[in-house]
């Protein structure tokens, strides 16, 4: 019987994503490709001033108010003039809304960059044009691909999981990032696949636990226990429940072993940054955590068409050569790594997102 939920709206998602991407490849044709290559050349001007609106917390200070450019610079205690030309540029960009001359306010983009939002993306602006993140595409993107070495690691000379183990600040801004993932991509993890079928998640390099809370919210009577790096689970301290709890733990190394076929392990984004060989011994691990118990594993993963990608998914593709030795993986490479590892795919279930959960379970003995 299928785990997928909710199949009729996750196809009408699949064809409104599809058309979306019509209506974007049907403007890059309409644009003169002069200006289009300038449009992208100079894409990064608006990356950045994206970054200092988030960084001075333009959309906090606004809130629910209608400001002048020289009174949210007060607030601010930022220049006027220049307050005022910034957020001219992010209004052109359909960020805030220019109400009269110089005159500002939140609209509905900006608002997911107020702090006091739950489901505000600020951690992930940030995080993304952080110097630590920036630098490697500005300073070794083209030794990078020459050398097919991660630019990440030859800016900092470490990869980019080593270097936040080092790093508390940028550690701990990765963590709120991937916290702030479902503002993105909505609960439909949580909804279009049927976890009510099951007892316990265990969430392998799940952080602060953000994805298997949501799914708790959605079926009362499971509970979670989320598996991350010691640092990490020490964030998390004030965040068990009676539901959920947490543990330090290496999926390199092993992972906790399931009790019977009620038990299902999720890792969600995690094996797109990692390299073939590693994703094997992951997997290898959660085979030989489920044993002969029945239990399942759940992979929250984009997976690539094998031509033809959209502009999400390559983006998302060079993300993981630019700060990691992963990747995004089409399905035939997804099934040759499931096969090395003892492990079989059971059904792809659709998502009302740009992702999809791959539903293991172990080979046959």
């Amino acid at each position: 019987m299928s785990f997928q939920k909710n199949a009729g709206a996750v196809r009408r998602f699949a064809r409104l994503t599809r058309f979306g991407a019509w209506l974007q490849a049907l403007h890059h044709k309409l644009t003169p490709p002069p200006f289009r290559l300038l449009q992208i050349g100079s894409a990064f001007w608006q990356s950045r001033a994206l970054y200092v609106a988030a960084r001075l917390d333009i959309a906090g200070a606004l809130g629910d108010d209608e400001l002048a450019a020289t009174d949210i610079a007060a607030r601010l205690g930022t220049n006027p003039d220049a307050t005022g030309r910034l957020l001219r540029l992010l209004a052109a960009m359909g960020i805030f809304e220019e109400t009269s001359a110089q005159r500002f306010r939140n609209n509905k983009t900006s608002n997911f960059l107020r702090p006091e939002r739950p489901d505000n993306v600020r951690a992930m602006i940030l995080l993304h044009n952080a110097d630590a993140m920036s630098r490697p595409w500005y300073e070794q993107l083209e030794n990078g691909i020459r050398r097919g070495v991660p630019p990440f690691q030859l800016s900092h000379g470490k990869e980019l999981f080593a270097y936040l183990d080092d790093n508390a600040e940028l550690d701990a801004l990765f963590s709120q990032a991937m916290s702030s993932v479902e503002a993105l991509t909505g609960d439909s993890f949580a909804t279009d696949f049927d976890w009510g079928r099951f007892a316990r998640i265990i969430d392998v390099g799940g952080s602060l636990g953000a994805k298997s809370a949501a799914i708790l919210k959605h079926h009362p009577k499971l509970t979670a226990l989320v598996i991350d790096r010691p640092q990490v689970i020490a964030q998390a301290e004030n965040r068990k429940t009676e539901r959920q709890q947490f543990a330090a733990g290496n999926m390199l190394a092993s992972v906790p072993p399931a009790r019977d076929e009620q038990d299902i392990y999720l890792l969600s984004a995690i094996l797109h940054a990692f390299d073939d060989a590693t994703c094997r011994q992951v997997l290898g691990n959660l085979a030989t955590a489920c044993g002969r118990t029945g239990a399942r594993i759940a992979l929250l993963e984009m997976v690539l068409p094998e031509s033809h990608a959209d502009l999400v998914g390559a983006s998302f593709d060079l993300q993981m050569l630019m700060g990691t030795r992963g990747r995004e993986r089409t399905l035939s490479h997804w099934q040759a790594l499931f096969t090395a590892s003892r492990l079989q795919l059971e059904e792809v279930v659709g998502l009302q997102s740009f992702g999809n959960i791959l539903l293991l379970r172990t080979q046959p003995q």
